[in-house]
């Protein structure tokens, strides 16, 4: 089935790149998200041509393409950032897949975002980033179809491991920073919202990225102080303070994020350790003021320390991006180990979905 999910033409279009000039239209009569060339209605997404633009014909799902119709909902698997994510069933093949829902009710400049990004979406190819099959637009809501990852998040995983040893954080963060680099070097795009509920896992030992794009475009958009828990507290100085971000920005999260695997804890520690950040402000004066965080030396090897310090520059031009971490000793040291994630994401207590 999922040979043949690869097939449907939605997925495998070579698409303009974005144009920032693009005009988003909301026709409330038709039930149609339009950006451009692209149109989003209750039946999916659809590239239009040029002669098509002024007054495009419907969109008409073809045999082989997923409709919300067809899908079965189990149950809720998630939710946050102004989304629910369910866990659907094919009624037809019995495949699963994970469906994410989110409201609309935002401003033009970010709706113009997402549209974008779900152009973005419906043309990724890429074996370490969650795939994207299909995109609706209905009631006021985007549905996405994604690939269904049945060992959770990293966070999940976090909770019943609570730390994980350095040859398996280097497996799992090898195929984290060859998303990344897909993301930023062949997609030319920002995550914006890295950290360890956003990186998933499954039975065959895969970990993928998640949450690119539309999701984290929610999470921009809506008020800090509200949405501080998990989300910003993986957020680099430079944004922070407001100035210009790059990818760079993402590769400050991932070193939060791989030390927080290893030691267990969020590394800038609040200034009550038992009580944990309750004041928004201060953990990001602490982001900001404080020297960046570094793995300890008499707990780890000096290959994951620099690794970390690589990672975790205060200015983004000191540190390495994705294809050059890719190159560090860190990521190669375990090789000779051939270590198997898929029984240690299973042995190790991941909570892998039950139905």
């Amino acid at each position: 089935m999922m040979k043949k999910l690869g097939m449907i033409p939605n997925l495998k279009l070579s698409l303009p790149p974005p144009d920032e000039d693009s005009l988003v239209k909301f026709l409330t009569q038709s039930g149609t998200f339009k950006v451009g060339d692209l149109l989003v209605n209750r039946d999916g997404v659809r590239i239009v041509s040029e002669s098509e633009t002024q007054a495009p014909p419907p969109i008409k799902p073809s045999d082989n393409q997923l409709s919300l119709e067809d899908m079965d909902i189990i149950k809720v698997v998630g939710k946050g950032n102004g989304g629910v994510v369910q866990l659907v069933q094919h009624k037809w093949t019995s495949q699963f897949f994970a469906l994410k829902v989110i409201q609309m009710n935002i401003e033009e400049p970010a709706r113009r975002q997402i549209a974008q990004e779900l152009k973005i979406n419906q043309s990724s190819q890429c074996p370490y980033v969650v795939v994207c099959y299909q995109s609706f637009y209905n009631n006021g809501a985007i549905s996405i179809i994604l690939e269904y990852m049945d060992g959770g998040s990293l966070a999940d995983f976090l909770k019943k491991v609570k730390t994980i040893p350095e040859p398996f954080l280097a497996a799992i963060f090898k195929q984290v920073l060859k998303g990344l680099a897909y993301l930023h070097h062949e997609k030319h795009i920002i995550h914006r919202d890295l950290k360890p509920s956003n990186l998933l896992i499954n039975h065959r030992g895969e970990v993928k990225i998640t949450d690119f794009g539309v999701s984290a475009i929610m999470t921009s958009t809506s008020g800090l102080a509200n949405t501080f828990v998990g989300t910003y507290n993986y957020m680099s100085p430079e944004r922070i303070i407001g100035g210009d971000y790059g990818n760079k920005s993402d590769i400050w999260s991932l070193g939060l994020v791989l030390l927080e695997c290893a030691t267990g804890k969020f590394p800038f520690s609040p200034p009550e350790a038992e009580e944990g950040w309750t004041n928004f402000y201060e953990l990001m004066e602490a982001i900001v003021e404080q020297p960046p965080p570094c793995a300890p030396s008499d707990q780890f090897s000096s290959e994951f320390c620099s690794f970390i310090s690589a990672c975790v520059q205060k200015d983004p031009k000191d540190r390495k991006s994705a294809p050059e971490l890719m190159t560090h000793p860190f990521m190669n040291m375990y090789n000779d180990l051939d270590l198997d994630l898929s029984s240690y994401f299973t042995s190790a207590g991941s909570p892998l979905a039950t139905l």
